[in-house]
C-alpha cells in the first residue's frame, strides 16, 4: 500500500547521487518501521505512465523511524533523474511500507558485508543500527567504489569508524585510481577476495555475511566465500543492478539461469489472495503471474520487474510455475515454494498464489 508522504530534505552526496527524506507522520510510525536492511518502493504518474523504483533504507533504525534513501543517477533512468535534477522540499511522493528479507536485525556477533556503489545503503543502516544497540556485536565492511569523489556515504561510514574504532573494521578498494594508502586498485573480484579476506579477518568465524551491488560482485563474492568454506546459509546478498553484460556472465558461472516460459498449457487460471481477498482469472498468452494480477488487482506489489528487488514474492500455493530469472530469493526461499510473481509463468492448467505468507 502507498502513502503520500512529504520530502522533508533533499542532500548531496555526490555529483550523481543524493539522499531524500522522508516526513513520516505519527499514525504512520509503526507502518513505516523498518529493520536494518530493508527497501521502500516509490513511485509516480509521467503522462499516465505509473513508474515504480526501488530504494534501501540507509538510516538506522528506531522506534521513531527515519524514512531516508539513497539515490544514484543512472543513465536513462526516469525516477534517478527526476530525484537529482528537480525533486525538492515540500514535494509529496508516493511511498509503500518498507520490505526486504535482505537484513539484520541487532544481536551479539560478528558481521561483514562486501558491498559495490550503491550498495553501502542499506549495510549502513544495518552497521549503524548494529553497533550502536549491541556492545558485543562487530562488524567488518569491504567496500569498493569507482573513485573517492563518487563514493556514497563517505563521511557517514568515517563517522562510525570514529565512534566504534575497536569494532567496526573498514577496508575501502577503488577500482579506477591509486589510492596514496590502503589497499591498490582494482576491481575486487573472486579471485582477490579468495585472498584478501583470510588476511582481514576469521572468515568460517563471521555470523552473517552481506553482499549487495552488482551482479558480477556479488556473485563474484558469494564464490569466493563458499571456496573459503563458508556455510551458505549465512550469506546474504541482494543484487543492485543487472546490466546484460554482468548477466551472460552470471549465467555462464551457473547463476540465477532463466528458463523458457515458452510451452506452458493454454488457457491457464491464476487464483491469487492479495491483502485478505481472492480472485481467479485467466493467464493471457506470455503474461507473467503478476500483469494477470494486476489486471484486476491494481494493488498487486511490485516495483522492479526484472526479478532483481523481491516485492512481489508470493507463495506457490498450488500448481507449478517457471521463473525467468531470480535474483532475490534465496535458495531457501524457493525450496520452501516462494516465487517472483513477475518472472512466473504457468506450467499447469490451476495455479494458486498467496501474497499474504
Amino acid at each position: 500500500m502507498f502513502h503520500a508522504l512529504r520530502v522533508s530534505e533533499v542532500g548531496r552526496l555526490t555529483d550523481d547521487s543524493v539522499t531524500v527524506t522522508f516526513a513520516v507522520p505519527p499514525e504512520l510510525d509503526e507502518t513505516f518501521r523498518h529493520t536494518p536492511g530493508q527497501h521502500i518502493a516509490l513511485r509516480r504518474v509521467v503522462d499516465g505512465e505509473e513508474i515504480r523504483r526501488t530504494y534501501s533504507i540507509c538510516a538506522p533504525a528506531g522506534d521513531r523511524p527515519v524514512l531516508r534513501v539513497g539515490i544514484r543517477l543512472v543513465e536513462g533512468g526516469d525516477f534517478s533523474t527526476y530525484a537529482l535534477k528537480e525533486l525538492a522540499v515540500g514535494d509529496t511522493v508516493e511511498v509503500m511500507e518498507p520490505t526486504g528479507r535482505f537484513v539484520l536485525p541487532p544481536r551479539p556477533g560478528h558481521f561483514a558485508a562486501i558491498v559495490g556503489g550503491s550498495g553501502i545503503t542499506p549495510v549502513l543502516s544495518m552497521a549503524s543500527t548494529l553497533l550502536a544497540r549491541e556492545p558485543d556485536a562487530r562488524f567488518c565492511l569491504i567496500r569498493s567504489d569507482r573513485t573517492v569523489a563518487s563514493t556514497m556515504f563517505l563521511e557517514e561510514v568515517a563517522d562510525l569508524k570514529d565512534r566504534f574504532p575497536h569494532r567496526f573494521q573498514l577496508v575501502t578498494v577503488v577500482s579506477r585510481e591509486e589510492q596514496q594508502a590502503g589497499l591498490p586498485s582494482g576491481r575486487l573480484d573472486e579471485e582477490r577476495l579468495a585472498a584478501l579476506l583470510p588476511a582481514l579477518l576469521p572468515v568460517e568465524g563471521v555470523d552473517g555475511w552481506f553482499l549487495c551491488g552488482p551482479l558480477g560482485l556479488v556473485k563474484g563474492a558469494e564464490r569466493a566465500l563458499r571456496g573459503l568454506g563458508v556455510r551458505r546459509k549465512v550469506i546474504h546478498q541482494e543484487i543492485f543492478h543487472v546490466d546484460d553484460g554482468a548477466l551472460d556472465a552470471a549465467l555462464a558461472a551457473g547463476a540465477a539461469r532463466p528458463t523458457d516460459a515458452a510451452g506452458g498449457p493454454v488457457g491457464s487460471t491464476l487464483t491469487a489472495t492479495l491483502d485478505g481477498r481472492s480472485g481467479s482469472w485467466p493467464v493471457q498468452e506470455g503474461d507473467s503471474l503478476l500483469e494477470t494480477v494486476l489486471r484486476s488487482r491494481a494493488d498487486a506489489p511490485y516495483a522492479c520487474k526484472g526479478g532483481v528487488c523481491g516485492t512481489c514474492r508470493a507463495f506457490l500455493v498450488s500448481g507449478e510455475v517457471r521463473m525467468d530469472r531470480n535474483f532475490a530469493l534465496e535458495p531457501e526461499e524457493t525450496d520452501a515454494g516462494y516465487v517472483l510473481a513477475c518472472q512466473s509463468h504457468p506450467a499447469t492448467a490451476e495455479v494458486e498464489l498467496d501474497f499474504d505468507r
